[in-house]
């Protein structure tokens, strides 16, 4: 049997809905309209497709300390995709319609919690609809919940300690996917300071896409080799606004055949939010 463990194309996922151990979660998502999501779900989705909040389902509460998308516990995270009916045999499939950024996220999330049969369906929305494959605006049936087994974490992360440490030190590559103008510290509009981790290199998310597809694993290795400039991939430490985009270049990146980086969840949103803690502007230092 084939598992999916980054990528899936529109035509190979739709001859796998009718399989039952596979479960597909639309992600859409406007990070400035938390609405948009749930309505363009309601408006039509993959046959089957449940819906998952990036606001609510991929991220906990906020305390104005801990980013604008900090991770949720794992347990009650574990609890709430099995009873959706993610089970330990399952294989999970994330779309959205932002090329992957929030698809991403829960990606890497599930990985968080040990699940490697989970893909990202290259594309998204647009592809499905593109590929001329049915759409349906019910809700599905729900399905029983599943028997899902926290495993050790295929993924990395650090936190805000460590990358002060590591800004301190220069022991790790830190890569920004946030765009190039608010890396400089230029047309911030969502952080309520502008600018990046001091040392960091910039390395858009959208860059890992053509089309809105993720470019070739052989491209993908020859630009991330560029970013890491001699640097290991387990020495790498990506971030980006608030955890989203991290995920899309950390995709990138196993797509590429360089695992091992690490996420920094709380990411810029989370940085800031402690003045004592080092800002750079301008492009890369």
């Amino acid at each position: 049997m084939t598992f999916y463990r980054t990528l899936i194309d529109p035509h190979t996922l739709s001859q796998g809905l009718a399989s039952p151990d596979w479960i597909v979660f639309d992600v859409r998502h406007d990070l400035a309209n938390p609405d948009a999501g749930p309505a363009a779900y309601g408006a039509g989705h993959i046959p089957g497709a449940l819906f998952l909040h990036t606001d609510s389902d991929l991220s906990a509460a906020k305390t104005g300390k801990n980013g604008r998308h900090p991770l949720p516990d794992r347990r009650e995270f574990a609890a709430r995709i099995a009873s959706l009916g993610v089970s330990d045999n399952s294989q999970v499939i994330a779309y959205d319609a932002s090329g992957g950024m929030f698809a991403a996220r829960l990606w890497w999330m599930l990985r968080w919690l040990g699940h490697d049969r989970v893909a990202v369906l290259d594309g998204g929305w647009p592809a499905w609809i593109a590929a001329g494959l049915p759409t349906d605006a019910r809700a599905p049936a729900p399905r029983a919940p599943g028997h899902f087994t926290i495993r050790a974490p295929l993924t990395r992360q650090v936190d805000a300690e460590q990358v002060l440490a590591s800004v301190r030190n220069g022991d790790r590559l830190i890569v920004d996917a946030r765009a190039a103008d608010r890396f400089r510290g230029e047309n911030e509009t969502i952080d309520p300071v502008g600018g990046h981790i001091p040392g960091a290199r910039n390395r858009f998310f959208r860059d890992n896409l053509a089309d809105d597809r993720f470019k070739p694993a052989a491209v993908l290795h020859r630009e991330w080799e560029q970013i890491f400039d001699g640097e290991e991939a387990a020495s790498v430490v990506a971030q980006c606004g608030s955890g989203i985009t991290a995920c899309h270049n950390l995709l990138a990146l196993e797509i590429a055949g360089l695992p091992g980086a690490a996420l920094y969840p709380g990411s810029w949103s989370e940085w800031v939010s402690d003045p004592s803690r080092p800002v750079a502007r301008g492009a890369e230092e």
